[in-house]
């Protein structure tokens, strides 16, 4: 203290408070924080004005521009006929297609199984029933014939929406970039199922992997696009549906075809060009295209005399007379089956309980016999008339195993090693009556073929699950 018994003033040179750590560390987030905060003004400008360059930005050339799409009849209305056609036909093409992949009993195993990494995708799947014993022909030739049918409604939508793929500016706002990427995936996928569809009808594998594992997957995204772009498009579709009379719309000649007033969506022409077709007429064309399609493609299904008329079915047609006469799915020679594997020496081998069954021909012939008219329905659509199959039945071999109450049974082919050389059965397979390790086909013996000496058949299965030139029964609890 001085003299008069006082502090020192401040700055009189005497002891100073020292700076605490908080203060210094709260002082160093203050500049941080400013800096940040004019960092991301200085950043949020640069990005305006960037935005504000690119939307001043004149589109491309050809496609992008919008006076590039002329069309008069091109609108809201149309594509909405169009979507609706789609609004009913895809969901019932799905799910013909998932109760398709049902069919082959993935759950029992990986022989059943081509996507086995499916998780929660498959959680529908039960066990596929066998009544009625037509219900996979039903099922899978719904679903060929109607993927077929949908092809020119799915080209005129693709067509009628073309100006929204060249869209300019590609992305907007967020939600302008979520619809776009339903978009994205909508075309992707449902080219990619169309595609990869048709090409298996006809039997041109030329897939990076498996068909199903492809499909089943690529239906899934398909399908997930279509729902947001449904939901996304519902109300709109619903009012361009009611702006114009459908009646009306039909008796609208060439001369009387006037462009939609301009839409949101910019689907509508600009400068629209002068009518070369009517509304009418685009829909007479793809109506008139769908129908063509449906009478060259679904004879193979139907069968009788209608499956002349199916001119792209992938088999023959008229495959002659006589009682082995009828379509074959894969011969003996494409998959390495030579006579010398069911010669002589074949022999069937049926295991279960206790001691392995080595059996002859001879000696199943000899065995009480049993009788079924059953149609083969394949995964390319096309299917056989009901055939009269004759052998034993599944259940009294299993019974011959000791197995009675087999939970199911591994069927296996003397063909080399593939896809579908071996299968898996399920339990209620086993036991209808209708299931049949078949020796004889509409009264003569089974041809080479056809799965000449044994072959399975069971109700409602697929056709490639029918196991032909049969070798040994597993059967198992």
């Amino acid at each position: 203290m001085d003299s008069g018994g006082r502090p020192p003033a401040p700055g009189s040179g005497g002891p100073q408070r020292p700076e605490s750590d908080e203060d210094h560390v709260q002082g160093r987030l203050e500049r941080i924080r400013a800096a940040a905060a004019a960092w991301a003004a200085k950043g949020s400008a640069r990005a305006r004005a960037l935005v504000r360059r690119v939307e001043q930005t004149p589109p491309p050339p050809g496609p992008f521009r919008p006076g590039f799409w002329r069309s008069p009849i091109r609108g809201p209305w149309l594509t909405s006929v169009f979507g609706l056609v789609l609004l009913i036909g895809i969901p019932l093409l799905f799910v013909t297609g998932a109760l398709s992949y049902a069919a082959y009993n993935p759950s029992l195993g990986a022989l059943n199984d081509q996507t086995p990494d499916k998780g929660l995708l498959g959680f529908y799947l039960f066990d596929w029933p066998t009544h009625p014993y037509w219900l996979y022909r039903l099922t899978q030739g719904v679903h060929v014939t109607l993927g077929v049918v949908l092809v020119p409604v799915v080209l005129a939508k693709l067509w009628s929406v073309i100006p929204k793929l060249f869209e300019w500016l590609p992305i907007r706002s967020a939600a302008h970039a979520l619809e776009r990427l339903s978009l994205l995936a909508l075309v992707g996928g449902v080219v990619f199922e169309f595609v990869t569809g048709i090409l298996n009808i006809q039997l041109y594998y030329v897939f990076p992997g498996s068909f199903y594992t492809l499909h089943f997957y690529g239906a899934w995204v398909f399908i997930a696009a279509f729902i947001v772009h449904v939901s996304l498009k519902l109300g709109r579709m619903t009012r361009s549906l009611r702006s114009r009379n459908l009646r009306t719309e039909l008796r609208t000649g060439l001369a009387g075809t006037r462009p939609e007033p301009p839409d949101p969506d910019g689907l509508v022409a600009l400068e629209p060009a002068a009518p070369t077709m009517s509304r009418r007429g685009a829909l007479a064309m793809v109506g008139g295209g769908s129908l063509l399609l449906l009478v060259v493609t679904a004879g193979q299904s139907i069968g009788g005399r209608l499956r002349r008329t199916a001119l792209l079915a992938p088999h023959n047609r008229d495959p002659g007379g006589g009682p082995k006469d009828f379509q074959i799915n894969k011969t003996a020679a494409s998959v390495g089956v030579t006579p010398a594997h069911v010669g002589p020496d074949w022999r069937l081998e049926v295991r279960g309980h206790g001691p392995t069954h080595v059996l002859t021909r001879a000696q199943l012939l000899a065995m009480p016999q049993h009788a079924a008219a059953l149609p083969i329905a394949c995964v390319e659509g096309w299917s056989t008339d009901n055939q009269h199959w004759s052998g034993l039945r599944l259940a009294d071999l299993a019974a011959l195993a000791g197995l009675p109450d087999a939970a199911n049974v591994l069927v296996e082919s003397v063909q080399p090693p593939g896809p579908y050389s071996s299968v898996v059965l399920r339990g209620n397979q086993i036991h209808d009556p209708r299931s049949l390790l078949a020796l004889r086909v509409n009264g003569a013996d089974l041809s080479l073929d056809h799965g000449h000496p044994a072959r399975v058949i069971v109700p409602a299965n697929p056709g490639v699950n029918n196991t032909k030139w049969v070798h040994r029964l597993t059967f198992r609890t």
